[in-house]
């Protein structure tokens, strides 16, 4: 266990061993994330979403 203390002009975790930890979980989420298969909602479909939704709150603000 490396509980050597890390300078904070450098980084945000007190030692090494809290950085290596939270680059481990940081690590295994992105790889879930990779592995995840559940079928993704495609950009354009998003961005004419948000657009719609842009502009239901632009109208409502004029009234």
């Amino acid at each position: 266990m490396n509980t050597t203390t890390l300078d904070p002009r450098i980084s945000e975790f007190e030692t090494e061993e809290q950085a290596a930890s939270y680059d481990d979980w940081f690590r295994a989420k992105v790889q879930e994330a990779i592995n995840d298969k559940r079928p993704g909602i495609p950009h354009d479909q998003v961005m004419a979403e948000m657009d719609t939704l842009i502009d239901e709150i632009e109208i409502s603000q004029r009234l």
